[in-house]
């Protein structure tokens, strides 16, 4: 088969016309997109500036919650993120994280540094998930608010189903084990569960960053640094467009299609 000049130029000419018509599409798309984040975001800030945060800290109304976090082989941080976690700035909530059957010592120490003993706890299977070894409570009454779960290894969505099974509480937080949360996190996200009266409210997410080159002390950021390598500054970049662009401008059309696990938080009911 012979390829004649004139074909070859006619597919170039084609080729080239896609890759220039495409590049344009996605160009105006995230224009369009950088417009309604920008709208978004104003709205955001009007809406918020002066919001008094303590006095949802402070208020018998709001919701109980529970910071589902599944851990597996997590034993270099896990118990600086559970301090974190336990420090949150919120008046009714528990942590429950769910050892994902560790092949490391991560469920031993988290057992030695909080005092744990089994408890028996009664939870129905509502959602499918690999069998619960057992539920511990620490005997230091300090930390009342803290629930581990010892499961069969079944991944991070079979944990957090764990987590669900066991928890009864009207919302529950999806994070990862190894995330440093800020400690006003709780608040802003049950706001919009708070204030929305004629809609129901499913989920809300937060916006994700990475710790890289930051410095961080007893699981908490004390410094924020750019990263000082270049793969992880095009993370930045990418996390920066993913969230302020795409996320907020999708909430704006009423569009959003996904929360990151990574940070979330649900209607447990609407969930199971």
């Amino acid at each position: 088969m012979c390829l004649t000049a004139e074909y070859t130029k006619t597919m170039g000419y084609i080729f080239a016309n896609t890759i220039f018509y495409l590049t344009l599409f996605l160009f105006g798309s995230y224009l369009l997109l950088g417009v309604f984040s920008a709208i978004a975001l104003r709205k955001y800030l009007r809406k918020n500036s002066y919001i008094n945060y303590n006095s949802l800290v402070l208020s018998p109304l709001s919701p109980k919650i529970s910071i589902i976090a599944p851990a597996f082989n997590e034993s270099k941080n896990i118990i600086d993120n559970i301090r974190t976690l336990l420090s949150l700035y919120y008046n009714n909530f528990e942590v429950v994280i769910v050892n994902d059957g560790s092949t490391d010592n991560t469920f031993e120490l988290i057992k030695d540094a909080y005092d744990l003993t089994r408890v028996n706890y009664y939870f129905d299977y509502r959602i499918p998930c690999e069998r619960i070894k057992g539920v511990y409570r620490s005997k230091n009454p300090s930390y009342n608010r803290l629930t581990i779960i010892d499961k069969n290894n079944g991944g991070k969505a079979d944990s957090l189903n764990a987590g669900i099974n066991i928890c009864h509480s009207d919302l529950f937080v999806s994070i990862d084990a190894d995330s440093i949360i800020e400690a006003d996190s709780i608040l802003k996200l049950v706001k919009p569960f708070l204030e929305e009266k004629d809609k129901k409210v499913i989920g809300t997410g937060g916006v994700i960053r990475i710790v890289n080159s930051c410095d961080v002390e007893r699981g908490h950021i004390r410094e924020i640094k750019i990263p000082s390598k270049f793969l992880p500054r095009l993370q930045v970049l990418e996390y920066t467009r993913a969230f302020l662009l795409g996320r907020m401008a999708w909430s704006q059309l009423d569009g959003l299609m996904l929360i990151s696990g990574a940070m979330g938080i649900f209607d447990r009911e609407i969930v199971i």
